[in-house]
């Protein structure tokens, strides 16, 4: 036990002279709820990953997230002869540094089984030993049992699905018996599009997460992009806020300057981002006007025009840059434009996905006076 408090005291140590800082991450709120950066999937030496459970929430809070899940697999352990412990450890090591960050950490477990039906992670658990059974029905059952927000971790994971990502009769089992809540659409650098379908016809939460397992600076540049994550729209800055929000499926998955998730969430998400600053006067034929969009986001938002405006033509594809003012024009090309007293332009915004198909249509009104 001495070893392992002499190397704690040494971590403190380094976090706190060696001047490290927290990156900022602009996304904003929507009204209602307050937006949190999650990562609820990543690994330490208590199961296959090769860092102390400090160095994810360190990590986490240089990044600027709010929110963590250690996610420690139960069943495969390859560091176990190097370090013995229960499934509890990782978290209980993690939690007074993250308090003391103020980094909401989610007690978390992994079940990790062949497919079908493959790997879960186990959200707001009690006890993660008690998950160690041997069949994995009872395993979900018991952290259905302890209230556990329960996902489907990679599920096109080319190491158990090679050839097609399928939804197994026993995943049917699970949704039919509360224990399967969410499901994620990334994982570490796969995208499973199929993932997209499922969420919404079977009413699953969509995740993205790291699923990682060395130090974050080794798998992704942490200072020039961000890593995968969950965006939860949240009653409160809270677990229990995160908690309830998971359930009510109120989350969008953000990764490679990509977001996944519902209309209803994205479409606010969206005209958060953006401050439309149209110029004065009416539009004319043959007479331009211009749109200022500042974009006050971390996301670059994709617009490709869906169609023709009424009497005025529009940009036809442009992109609406992070922490810059992008400007769209409009040019009168008929008579009747000047006798409207708004302007509606519609925009797919094409790294908006609301499934494997279709991307976000949005509408930008200018008032036309």
């Amino acid at each position: 036990m001495r070893p392992l408090i002499i190397s704690f005291i040494l971590f403190l140590l380094f976090f706190n002279s060696s001047g490290q800082s927290r990156k900022i991450i602009r996304i904003p709120d929507i009204p209602g709820y307050i937006t949190l950066k999650c990562d609820f999937h990543m690994h330490t030496i208590f199961s296959d990953g090769t860092v102390w459970p400090t160095v994810r929430v360190e990590e986490a809070w240089r990044e600027g997230l709010d929110g963590i899940s250690i996610t420690d697999h139960i069943e495969y352990r390859p560091h176990s002869k190097d370090v013995e412990a229960d499934h509890n450890r990782s978290f209980d090591i993690a939690e007074p540094l993250a308090k003391s960050l103020n980094v909401l950490l989610i007690k978390g477990a992994e079940i990790t089984r062949n497919m079908p039906p493959g790997h879960f992670n186990a959200l707001f658990i009690r006890n993660a030993n008690l998950l160690d059974r041997e069949d994995v029905f009872d395993a979900l059952r018991e952290a259905r049992d302890q209230g556990a927000f329960i996902t489907w971790n990679h599920p096109g994971w080319k190491a158990q699905q090679p050839d097609t990502t399928l939804w197994w009769n026993e995943h049917t089992r699970l949704l039919n018996n509360n224990m399967l809540h969410g499901i994620e659409v990334f994982n570490y650098n796969e995208f499973y599009p199929e993932a997209i379908d499922w969420a919404r016809d079977k009413k699953l939460t969509i995740l993205a997460n790291t699923d990682i397992h060395e130090p974050i600076g080794m798998d992704y540049n942490v200072a020039g992009e961000h890593r995968p994550m969950t965006l939860v729209f949240s009653k409160s800055r809270t677990e229990g806020g995160i908690r309830e929000a998971l359930f009510s499926r109120r989350t969008v998955a953000y990764f490679n300057n990509t977001l996944v998730g519902r209309a209803g969430l994205m479409e606010p998400l969206f005209f958060a981002s953006l401050q439309i600053t149209p110029s004065p006067g009416l539009l004319r034929n043959g007479e331009t006007r211009k749109i200022e969009l500042l974009n006050r986001s971390d996301v670059d938002y994709e617009l490709e025009l869906v169609q023709p405006g009424v009497g005025f033509d529009a940009t036809s594809s442009l992109v609406v840059k992070a922490h810059r003012v992008t400007v769209i024009e409009l040019s009168g090309n008929s008579d009747e434009v000047s006798s409207m007293s708004e302007l509606k332009v519609f925009y797919r915004v094409k790294n908006m996905m609301l499934n494997s198909n279709d991307n976000l249509v949005v509408t930008l009104t200018i008032p036309n006076v």
